[in-house]
């Protein structure tokens, strides 16, 4: 049982009869309680649908809406744990992390927004399935299209279409040879489970074929799951490495290594912007994505918009069938965006931003770093599962032995010489008039 201290004028000073700790030892403590706390809650499980809702859309020819309503989600997906013991659970540890720690402690900080605005809003929002409040709550967790980046000027919505204007003009028959989707699953898992043995050496992480997965793949705490019957290619292959192996798996366990900070293993709302976002970054500069990649994590960002402006299931399906995707995968995108959320529309679940929201915050947080001369935070993003504005904070905690460095670091990300010099350029790079300089080289490839 963790003992209750507080702090007087910085000194620990116990209650009566009660242990002295030390604040490492009030972290650990804190810390295991909030993960114990959040081991029922499983957000993807509590949104998924049935099997049959693809087959009966299809069947209706995209004219009839599935069902997965606030009753189908109280029917069909239970929660595992009762709402408002869990709510009261999350609260008397952000009770006990205030006393304990007090509010001018940054590590403490981070731990109250876990607790208070991400686990306790993640309940509320999860018994809030198939109604509006399950988009608003949804909104604060993961953000709007309608939000905007740090320059409080641009919005994610701006991104998207400036994206698909330059999107929809590359042939991308010009840029090189298209990768044949040859490999079937089977062969991804195996050759996966070779790489991630060559760089997870001391640990054993497996790939595994899964045929209850929405996407094509998805990550786990020592595992990737390959969705059965899809076929990949070999690009494909490189950008699961990348993306779930060294991103999704390489944080869980670098967060499942802290001594201390053991929070650090689990992802909240909050942490998924910086997920994504490292993991893009990863696909550009090691040179492995492509424009058809680019227009599927960009349609994302243009079909929640639509849905938040009021687009309904059906519209979301139209619209991908427009951009040229096929039935199966327009029902599939569709059904991302509007699990747990309102199939006529107006009420999306708005996590798919964080794809290109975290790409733009990521690279601007390395652009920072290097522009003021702080690339020993850098590594720090791998730490475990955070939000950027964590990475700081950590670093620092670092410095007082509560933190441990990233035992698993990407290549580009262990080595800073390479990325360090494109942050350089970049940031020499936007001071130009891009407009007059476009202008300039556009008259020459017209001509």
């Amino acid at each position: 049982m963790f003992r209750r201290v507080v702090q007087r004028a910085g000194a620990v000073v116990t209650t009566q009869n009660a242990a002295w700790t030390s604040h490492k030892e009030q972290i650990r403590g804190l810390s295991d309680r909030l993960v114990a706390a959040q081991g029922p809650i499983r957000i993807l499980d509590a949104l998924k649908w049935d099997d049959d809702a693809e087959r009966d859309v299809v069947a209706s020819r995209f004219k009839r809406l599935p069902v997965a309503d606030a009753a189908y989600y109280r029917q069909k997906r239970p929660l595992p744990f009762d709402p408002g013991d869990k709510t009261a659970e999350f609260a008397a540890i952000q009770a006990d992390i205030a006393t304990i720690l007090g509010g001018d402690d940054p590590l403490g900080r981070i731990l109250l927004r876990n607790c208070a605005e991400y686990y306790q809003e993640v309940v509320a929002m999860l018994q809030a399935r198939g109604t509006p409040e399950f988009y608003r709550i949804s909104r604060r967790l993961y953000g709007s299209a309608k939000d905007t980046f740090q320059d409080d000027r641009t919005t994610i919505r701006d991104l998207g279409h400036h994206l698909y204007d330059i999107l929809t003009g590359i042939d991308e028959a010009l840029l090189g040879p298209v990768a044949p989707r040859d490999l079937t699953a089977e062969a991804v898992v195996t050759q996966l489970n070779e790489r991630f043995g060559a760089y997870f050496a001391d640990r054993q992480i497996r790939a595994k074929l899964d045929d209850g997965i929405l996407s094509d793949a998805a990550a786990g705490a020592d595992y990737v799951k390959i969705r059965r019957g899809v076929a990949f290619s070999r690009r494909d292959l490189d950008i699961l490495e990348i993306h779930e192996g060294w991103v999704h798996v390489g944080t869980t366990l670098n967060g499942a290594s802290q001594r201390i900070a053991t929070w650090l293993s689990k992802g909240t709302p909050c942490t998924t912007a910086t997920q994504e976002g490292l993991a893009v970054i990863l696909e550009v500069i090691s040179f492995r994505m492509t424009p058809s990649r680019a227009r599927k994590l960009n349609n994302r960002v243009l079909a929640c918009d639509k849905a938040e402006d009021g687009a309904g299931f059906l519209d979301i399906c139209e619209f991908y069938r427009t951009e040229g995707y096929s039935e199966a995968e327009c029902f599939h995108y569709a059904q991302r965006l509007f699990r747990g959320g309102v199939l006529e529309g107006g009420a999306p679940f708005t996590k798919d931003l964080s794809y290109c929201m975290g790409f733009v915050k990521v690279y601007n947080f390395l652009r920072t770093a290097i522009r003021f001369g702080r690339p020993e935070v850098i590594p720090f993003l791998f730490a475990g599962k955070l939000a950027i504005e964590d990475a700081p904070v950590l670093w620092r905690a670092h410095k007082s032995h509560v933190v441990d460095p990233p035992r698993y670091l990407p290549p580009q990300f262990a080595d800073l010489n390479g990325l360090a010099m494109w942050m350089a350029y970049s940031n020499f790079l936007n001071r130009l008039d891009l407009a007059r300089i476009q202008e300039h080289f556009r008259a020459m490839l017209s001509g």
